[in-house]
């Protein structure tokens, strides 16, 4: 715990009720009950029990302070502050790629700006925000005002820009995506409508069917009124593009998690990358907005029907690597509801085009485009924050080997 320059000393352990490690609304709940003062959980210190992924075990985080306590933390405990009563130094040392609400400064300024732009926006704050979540790539907080409750979300400046994106699919379909009450580019900061309802993991048939087609009807609209013109501004993710990637990316730290015969398996399919990207063009879906995570977990069912969140991975792209991701987080019957619905709305938007082929060629490629994007976050968050995504890319490379020889294309 620190307030500022000063050290307070240590809290815990004590229990939580979510398992994740980046959900920390109950950890700061508990903070703020034993110290009465607000607090921001700012990241992720350590954890134990790291091979069951990113939940569960013990975690130390560092959190701040955002007033002054009106109850002490539990004696020091490991990490004592020094004889002049500062925080250790592993907490206040600047470290490479840092993000900035990882910091007490960023946090604090990131909340000013958000308490300045909803006052401007006509929507004054009624209350402290309350976080929700942090980690490498993201920081979410919950802000109070009159007519309903707005989220402001940070993200790194590797991410792409939410607000552009989200601004584009509502120019044809406004109840796809959450409304978007300010955003600070420069800063990855945007503030977003809240959006009712839950999550899309248990959802049924129709549901599923639906969000698969209604994006990409919005994305074949998208693709037919400009396309890399209109979308100028996203990451440049096409076919092509992720494949002449894809060899630096087996030159680099992934190959160290490759065995030999994956390696080699890899280095082959790379080779075959351009043929089977000339395939997939060959079957007439133009390239478009693509979300880049559409899966059910970033669906939200509710009053206002499925809505789609979290656009930090969008690009200009292929839009199968879309039409592909619920498959790994959906039971077979209703991922075959989810293709089928965005098989048929591509075969109408676009006449003549053959999606179905296209499902199948680019699964190879949806896993490559993984495996570089899990790289990406490799190369651009503090050491610390690698836990959550070491061996992420080479688990993507076998998965993208294993499509491709399924396919019969290796």
């Amino acid at each position: 715990m620190t307030a500022g320059d000063e050290w307070l000393g240590t809290v815990g352990p004590f229990p939580v009720a979510d398992p994740w490690w980046a959900e920390v609304g109950s950890v700061v709940a508990h903070l703020e009950e034993v110290l009465g003062t607000p607090v921001v959980v700012l990241r992720l210190v350590d954890a134990e029990d790291r091979d069951r992924g990113p939940r569960e075990g013990h975690t130390t985080y560092h959190v701040e302070a955002l007033g002054r306590p009106t109850a002490g933390p539990a004696p020091f405990g490991p990490g004592a502050p020094d004889t002049a009563g500062r925080p250790p130094a592993d907490l206040t040392t600047p470290v490479a790629h840092r993000a900035e609400w990882a910091k007490a400064s960023g946090v604090r300024e990131a909340l000013g700006w958000a308490r300045t732009a909803l006052r401007e926006a006509g929507r004054p704050a009624e209350g402290p925000a309350r976080q929700v979540k942090t980690w490498n790539l993201a920081g979410l907080f919950r802000i109070p005002t009159g007519s309903g409750p707005v989220w402001l979300k940070i993200t790194p400046g590797f991410a792409a820009d939410e607000a552009r994106a989200i601004g584009m699919l509502a120019a044809e379909d406004p109840g796809l995506v959450p409304g978007v009450v300010a955003a600070d580019t420069p800063n990855r900061r945007v503030l977003l409508e809240h959006v009712p309802g839950g999550d899309c993991h248990g959802a049924p048939r129709e549901i599923v069917a639906e969000a698969a087609s209604r994006l990409a009807r919005a994305q074949a609209a998208l693709a037919g009124r400009g396309g890399a013109g209109q979308l100028g501004g996203l990451p440049d993710r096409t076919p092509s593009a992720l494949a002449a990637l894809v060899g630096g990316l087996l030159d680099g730290e992934a190959a160290g998690d490759l065995d030999t015969g994956e390696l080699r398996l890899a280095r082959r399919l790379a080779g075959r990358l351009p043929s089977l990207v000339a395939a997939l063009e060959s079957c007439g879906l133009p390239c478009t907005l693509v979300h880049g995570d559409f899966h059910p977990g970033n669906w939200v069912s509710g009053p206002r029907g499925t809505v789609v969140l979290d656009f930090a991975d969008s690009h200009y792209g292929h839009p199968a690597l879309d039409g592909l991701r619920p498959r790994d987080f959906l039971p077979a019957d209703r991922w075959e509801a989810a293709a089928e619905a965005w098989c048929e709305t591509w075969a109408a938007s676009v006449p003549g085009c053959d999606p179905a082929r296209a499902l199948i060629l680019a699964e190879p490629l949806q896993h490559l485009a993984y495996a570089l994007r899990y790289q990406e976050f490799l190369d651009n968050i503090e050491p610390s924050e690698r836990r959550y995504h070491e061996g992420d890319p080479a688990r993507a490379v076998r998965a993208a080997v294993a499509a491709a020889e399924m396919a019969g294309l290796l």
